[in-house]
């Protein structure tokens, strides 16, 4: 993972003078209300909106990052000692797993220990085995809004135990965030019921949860690994997908590069649209609903739905 770098700032030295005056004169500010670390957006999404104001969450995973590989400085792994809450999803990010191991944070959330997202995660059909052997299956639970509020519970109850004062006021974020997704997968049905079309051609295999709720069948590029290139025989297979299902659009995605997916619809002379797996904070400040929102729309384009 690339780091930012400051830029330094040549300044005058009466200026820079008294800069350091002021630095020294001003307090420090310390970031309030519960300190919970997530280890990617959906996670500090679900959160933010159950802890509002007497949370300050910080995901592991910056803005516009690939998460699956993620590394962690060591003062992020100090940080994941220190915080009041970790959520995290097991199994996902390798480094969030290690610095959890070694930092044993003392209330800890982990999606895939709640039983109705860890037997979906363990019924998903796209499976890969992994360079060590390791079979693993797809993430991407959060792609179902159902399977996100079935976390809600889980977060609350831990940032109750965290900060006992403000008990009431998770319960009823929760509550409120689970009507909210419960609208959203409302939204997602109606708008996916009667569709020209139900085959999807997306980039990688990070759909399985969305096409399982509406009903539709994925057909990837690649597998789970998002960096991985299709070999020659799997872009035959999808060729003979699009003919066969008159499929109008491969879907890219916003955090993998389209060259492939690109090249093959030219090919094919269908279009592309971007389908976002919503593993990263967007750039453009959409947050989970509007990007789960964005991505009703582009489906319902491509697969001609009413």
């Amino acid at each position: 993972m690339s780091t930012r770098r400051r830029r330094a700032i040549a300044l005058p030295v009466a200026l820079a003078g008294a800069g350091l005056l002021l630095a020294g004169c001003a307090p420090a500010v310390a970031p309030s209300g519960v300190q919970v670390l997530a280890s990617f957006y959906p996670l500090q999404y679900l959160v933010q909106q159950i802890g509002g104001d007497l949370v300050t969450v910080t995901s592991l995973t910056p803005p516009g990052a690939e998460p699956h590989d993620i590394e962690l400085s060591p003062r992020q792994v100090r940080e994941v000692g220190d915080a009041d809450l970790v959520v995290y999803l097991s199994g996902f990010q390798a480094a969030v797993d290690q610095a959890i191991a070694s930092r044993k944070p003392t209330h800890l959330v982990d999606a895939a220990s709640v039983p109705t997202i860890a037997e979906h995660i363990a019924s998903q059909d796209a499976a890969e085995t992994t360079d060590t052997g390791i079979q693993a299956r797809d993430p991407h639970f959060w792609l179902d809004p159902t399977l996100l509020a079935a976390l809600a519970p889980e977060v609350a109850s831990a940032l109750s135990t965290a900060d006992p004062a403000h008990a009431d006021a998770y319960a009823a974020g929760a509550t409120t965030l689970e009507a909210s997704l419960a609208e959203l997968d409302t939204e997602l049905s109606n708008g996916l019921a009667q569709c020209e079309r139900t085959s999807i051609v997306t980039s990688h295999a990070a759909f399985g949860y969305l096409a399982q709720k509406y009903h539709l069948t994925q057909v990837s590029l690649s597998g789970l690994d998002p960096e991985a290139e299709p070999s020659p025989a799997r872009l035959r297979e999808i060729r003979g997908v699009v003919q066969q299902y008159g499929v109008t659009t491969i879907f890219t995605e916003t955090l993998v590069s389209p060259k492939v997916a690109e090249t093959l619809a030219a090919d094919l002379r269908i279009a592309t649209a971007v389908l976002d797996p919503i593993e990263s904070e967007s750039s453009s400040g959409t947050d989970y609903r509007g990007a789960m929102e964005q991505n009703l729309a582009a489906l319902r384009s491509a697969l001609g739905c009413s």
